[in-house]
């Protein structure tokens, strides 16, 4: 069985280029979710965070609000 790696919100921010609070913040929106919580409570996140984390920065590029790009994912994911 192989198991799916999760990552820490450092390695989300390196790899995405994103701040810690801009990555706190859309968790928060739920415009991205965790996988699940470390013992000690901290947030990982599995792969697909960073697809979504690219389709939110495109949008943005098109200057859609976080509200806009929220409805556009929830959309998709139907």
């Amino acid at each position: 069985m192989k198991r799916e790696k999760l990552y820490k919100i450092g390695e989300v921010m390196e790899y995405s280029g994103l701040s810690r609070q801009t990555i706190h913040n859309y968790t928060l929106a739920s415009l991205i979710s965790e996988a699940r919580r470390t013992p000690s409570g901290h947030r990982l996140y599995d792969e697909s965070v960073f697809d979504r984390l690219e389709k939110i920065k495109v949008l943005q590029s098109k200057n859609y609000t976080l509200m806009q790009i929220k409805k556009i994912l929830e959309k998709n994911n139907e």
